[in-house]
């Protein structure tokens, strides 16, 4: 994998593929940059795809002390640290980073925020969860932490995380359990969603939204939508948090339209 360095001295690492314009992948929470191994393919064959592993897990470094904050750095510096306007692509935890960093770089040409998580809500994480979680990773449970997380916090079904347990990138989610509830926290502790903080942001975004997804999810796009005037949202049918695992074409055409209209 090759790397960046972030504002804080922390390395990013990514792995690059494919030729074209660049598009900049960022994967959620309790995952890795092989979260995205359904769709790299299809999007190689238009893109040069940069695909991150966020800090504290895969190839990239940490810090001692964890911020949030630095999280948004880290996506902007792999941005500014490529050669022309750049396509964005976030999901979950890592579509709030590339929110949040499209405030600290310029060049950003289009941006897809695929459900990310509302700041500032506290209960996001039940406190009985949250224990039984901390219990889990105390014990080196890991998959018990990832599991756990997914079915009862991210909402997933059973059959969607039997699907990921099967997948390549299950060893990467599990490596990256102890992350999980540092991030959460974290986002907890920010303000609410202002849409004042996000004025400056004209870039073309696309929205992505399960159509089958909980209200946690609609509310936080629909509160994005308002405050981006040069937004759209796309509602993928009969889907959920995980379209690129279980409708893999379906969000690989969604994506694609966005990207390759005309501006």
């Amino acid at each position: 994998m090759k790397t960046i360095v972030s504002k804080d001295a922390t390395r990013i690492a990514y792995e690059r593929s494919g030729t074209g314009p660049p598009l900049v992948l960022v994967h959620g929470a309790v995952a890795d940059h092989t979260r995205w191994a359904p769709v790299v393919p299809a999007f190689e064959r238009h893109f040069t795809v940069y695909a991150m592993d966020r800090r504290g897990r895969g190839g990239s470094g940490d810090a001692n002390e964890y911020a949030i904050e630095r999280e948004f750095e880290d996506v902007a510096a792999l941005v500014d640290s490529i050669d022309g306007p750049v396509n964005l692509l976030g999901h979950s935890f890592g579509a709030f980073c590339c929110l949040e960093a499209a405030r600290l770089t310029p060049n950003i040409d289009r941006l897809i925020l695929y459900e990310p998580p509302p700041p500032g809500i506290q209960g996001t994480l039940p406190p009985k969860v949250a224990i039984r979680m901390q219990t889990l990773l105390d014990a080196n449970d890991r998959e018990g932490v990832v599991s756990t997380f997914l079915r009862e916090v991210a909402g997933i079904t059973a059959a969607e995380l039997e699907m990921l347990r099967s997948a390549p990138s299950w060893p990467g989610r599990v490596a990256a359990a102890h992350t999980i509830l540092r991030e959460i926290h974290a986002l907890e502790g920010l303000p609410r969603f202002d849409a004042e903080r996000f004025k400056a942001v004209k870039t073309p975004v696309l929205l992505l939204l399960g159509g089958d997804s909980p209200p946690l999810y609609s509310d936080t796009i629909a509160q994005i939508h308002e405050a981006l005037p040069n937004s759209q949202v796309v509602v993928l049918p009969g889907q959920q948090h995980v379209a690129m695992n279980t409708a893999p074409d379906l969000f690989v055409r969604e994506v694609l339209a966005f990207l390759t209209v005309p501006a």
